[in-house]
């Protein structure tokens, strides 16, 4: 058995989709979550700061000694997945979704709907290209709806949003799309709105397929213990936990802790 914990990191909150997903998939691991809610978004910044921000977050994490990595970040996933390579298994949310939409797609078309920065890099479309070519991938940034997550709009009932993505699922449902990837870990939240804009189309859940892909990659925890969680930002530490109720669909008893990056890693 291995007790240490395993460690997710995200740009800011979207990430405790995956966290809600190693919850349930490994309950008998602790969990270390650093959301860097002072710098969001990531999705819209360049590589190069992308890539700083992500090499400090994954030196603060690696001082919990965890044994896995879960980059729960699409952009971070896509534009700076070298900042993880630090001697345990990391795992990020690309290849997962890739893989997964692949399995599952019954006509060979695909959409993927993430960050800016995410879509640019094209590290989606080339792990495609790699795992399943014949593959036809639409892609499109979704560089709205994150603001539009974190101010809760995302009922069901919610005319704004279901506007949105009903624009943003046009070009989808003109590539004759059967799966859709949710690339950034915000827009699962969204899920009723897309499965109504597109209906009959298989949702792949990036934080979901991350979390699944770390079976088999470590060595797990005591199965006689409870998992314990603890959350670090980079900035506001009580809104944070407003919000991650929404995220986490519990109350949060766990008080996060903010941390500052520059002053204490560079």
């Amino acid at each position: 058995m291995d007790n240490r914990p395993i460690a997710v990191f995200d740009s800011g909150l979207g990430g405790l989709t995956a966290v809600g997903a190693l919850s349930r998939l490994y309950p008998d691991e602790d969990l270390i979550y650093f959301g860097d809610t002072g710098r969001v978004p990531y999705g819209t910044r360049s590589r190069k700061a992308i890539l700083r921000f992500s090499s400090q977050a994954a030196r603060f994490l690696m001082a919990f000694d965890p044994k896995a990595l879960v980059i729960a970040c699409g952009t971070a996933s896509t534009a700076a997945m070298e900042a993880f390579d630090c001697g345990v298994p990391a795992v990020g949310v690309v290849e997962p979704s890739v893989r997964k939409a692949a399995a599952v797609t019954r006509n060979g078309r695909v959409g993927l709907l993430a960050t800016p920065a995410s879509v640019r890099t094209g590290a989606y479309a080339a792990c495609m290209r790699s795992a399943a070519p014949h593959i036809a991938l639409t892609e499109r940034d979704g560089r709205l709806l994150v603001p539009l997550v974190e101010a809760g709009r995302v009922g069901p009932g919610d005319r704004v949003a279901a506007l949105l993505i009903e624009e943003y699922c046009a070009p989808f449902r003109a590539a004759g799309v059967d799966t859709l990837i949710l690339g950034c870990t915000h827009y699962p939240l969204l899920a009723d709105l897309f499965a109504a804009a597109l209906p009959g189309v298989t949702l792949v859940n990036a934080g979901v397929e991350a979390a699944e892909a770390l079976r088999g990659l470590i060595i797990q925890a005591d199965r006689e213990r409870t998992g314990s969680l603890r959350f670090f930002v980079s900035d506001d530490a009580e809104g944070f936990s407003e919000q991650a109720k929404m995220f986490l669909q519990r109350e949060i008893t766990e008080m996060a802790e903010v941390v500052d990056l520059e002053e204490n890693m560079v």
